[in-house]
């Protein structure tokens, strides 16, 4: 029969369900305005109007200040960090990626790379959805000041990677058009400048035209390197910050955990690209292609680490 202790359960289990679907509604809002945002940012591609880039800022701002308001909400319902799973973590990967794209956009001119970044982050942040777990307490493991810091630095790196390997994939299509051009034009500059501005649309498929609006493959190069650099300093710091917190919890450094592993990988194949594009005949194509392997160990030690392998770092 109902009584004052069942009664109190359904209204505690009433006013923590409110709650998720409160900050859940803003994360919701969220996917939809980063949405918008790359759909905006795209008409730069075919329009080359810079109204696109700033409505698309628009709608990105909006997007970053509803996905701020979710996870402030989640953090004040459940009263500890919002990135304790990773339903959590991926929210705060997506939202740096966002703030960081808006930082790097201004400061290197990359609004063409906007509608992937904004397109790969957004799935991310769709794909979350499936691993919230609503308002739980955070674990013993985790109840450490260290989590303010190791955690955040480490997907800020993640974001900056994404970045990253979006203009190394679009460095591959700019250049191919590039090489295209000139083996059309027997090598000449003189007629490949004739051939890009006559011929151009006669021998490259029609839905490749936005690749006019990047910039010289060159440049792409450079963005590439300065925002992946960004990301392995960032990550190079958020793998002195866990190691010191491991050896706070743990009492050692190292444990040799999966995810620090895979941690290593990751740093490895970053500091193999930074060194290669030291060497001229490793920038461009080499080195963009490490940078899509390098974001390509981050989504393994990400998910395949985090969900599948068993460790200290196991989401499961």
């Amino acid at each position: 029969m109902p009584n004052d202790y069942t009664q109190y359960n359904t209204n505690a289990a009433a006013l923590v369900d409110a709650h998720v679907s409160a900050y859940m509604s803003f994360y919701e809002a969220a996917v939809v305005l980063y949405l918008i945002a790359a759909l905006v940012f795209a008409g730069y591609w075919f329009f080359r109007s810079w109204t696109a880039i700033g409505a698309g800022i628009v709608f990105a701002s909006l997007g970053i200040i509803a996905q701020c308001t979710s996870l402030g909400l989640r953090w004040h319902y459940s009263g500890h960090v919002p990135w304790n799973d990773l339903y959590g973590s991926l929210s705060v990967v997506s939202l740096f990626t966002a703030v960081l794209f808006l930082i790097f956009g201004a400061r290197y001119r990359i609004w063409f790379a906007a509608p992937l970044a904004f397109a790969f982050s957004d799935a991310l942040l769709a794909y979350a959805k499936g691993w919230n777990k609503g308002l739980e307490p955070l674990v013993p493991s985790l109840q450490s000041s260290w989590i303010y810091i190791h955690v955040p630095v480490v997907l800020a790196s993640y974001a900056a990677f994404l970045i990253g390997c979006v203009l190394s994939i679009m460095y591959l299509f700019k250049k191919a058009d590039e090489d295209r051009i000139l083996n059309a034009a027997g090598q000449s500059v003189g007629a490949a400048v004739s051939t890009e501005t006559a011929d151009l649309g006669v021998s490259r498929p029609r839905w490749l035209s936005w690749v006019d609006a990047l910039p010289a493959s060159s440049k792409l190069d450079v963005a590439a390197y300065r925002v992946n650099s960004i990301g392995e300093i960032l990550l190079t710091a958020g793998i002195i910050l866990g190691a010191l917190w491991a050896h706070v919890s743990w009492g050692s450094y190292w444990q040799w955990d999966p995810k620090e592993t895979a941690a290593l990988v990751n740093w490895l194949v970053y500091a193999a690209y930074v060194h290669l594009h030291t060497r001229p005949s490793m920038r461009g194509t080499v080195a963009a292609w490490v940078s899509i392997i390098g974001f390509a160990t981050v989504l393994f030690s990400y998910f395949a680490v985090n969900i599948v392998i068993s460790g200290l770092h196991s989401y499961k």
